[in-house]
């Protein structure tokens, strides 16, 4: 098991716009190899040898249709200061309050400038030492599978599973928690926003491929043509995809 994540994908309609309020949300610095990908990542951040995920902004031309994305980030804060500091910041950057049926709870739920959802949570002693993205937030239907699916998949270790949520990390214990919660609502539209992964150094990527398929992934065509990465669906259904290293 030598996958891990390093990216969260965004699509976009203006990448540029997106990518720089990513930036300075989370205090990260922007570039831009090729037209229509914005990347967005700490200083000397290396996606070939990831100790956390960064951001990748993908234009599109498709406009957002769904009513609430399946996956998103949440952002960790240090105090109810912090907290508040944060969501006033991240308004005065072009982000909108959002309404996901969340009720009265102590996060606050906003919308980037193409209404992208994420959440700025309350101080948790759990997210103290993620940096400034706590966790990467999966809906599902049956976090258990997720687990299984997951847990072979990857080489982060999981952390928790319950009927309601499954929660995994990072073997070396740094970066972001990705977690599955469970969720009445299922995949009716492509997901605008999923996770890349990448292998070790030295192991063949179509091994790896060929291994999460025999997990129950499957080959997603989504016009990609001839790329050097392999798009695929966890058995969810929730996009993915497997990069290549130079």
């Amino acid at each position: 098991m030598t996958l891990r994540p390093v990216l969260v994908n965004i699509k976009a309609l203006d990448d540029s716009a997106v990518g720089r309020f990513w930036a300075e949300a989370l205090g990260w610095v922007v570039s831009s190899g090729v037209p229509g990908a914005t990347a967005v990542k700490p200083v000397g951040f290396d996606w070939l040898d990831p100790v956390g995920v960064c951001v990748d902004v993908i234009a599109v031309p498709e406009p957002r249709t769904a009513t609430k994305n399946r996956a998103h980030v949440d952002l960790a804060t240090t105090s109810a200061a912090h907290q508040a500091e944060l969501v006033a910041r991240l308004k005065a950057l072009g982000a909108m309050p959002a309404d996901v049926g969340q009720g009265d709870v102590p996060w606050t739920v906003l919308s980037d400038p193409e209404g992208n959802e994420f959440c700025v949570l309350e101080p948790r002693e759990t997210y103290r030492d993620t940096g400034p993205i706590a966790r990467v937030v999966v809906d599902c239907a049956d976090p258990r599978a997720m687990a299984r699916f997951w847990d072979e998949a990857l080489d982060w270790r999981l952390q928790e599973v319950t009927d309601d949520q499954a929660v995994l990390r990072s073997a070396k214990g740094v970066g972001p928690y990705l977690e599955f919660l469970r969720s009445p609502v299922g995949k009716t539209v492509p997901d605008r926003v999923h996770l890349d992964l990448v292998p070790d150094p030295g192991d063949d990527k179509e091994a790896e491929v060929a291994r999460l398929r025999a997990l129950g992934a499957a080959y997603l065509d989504v016009g990609q043509g001839d790329v050097p990465w392999t798009c695929l669906v966890d058995p969810e259904g929730h996009e993915f995809c497997v990069l290549a290293r130079p």
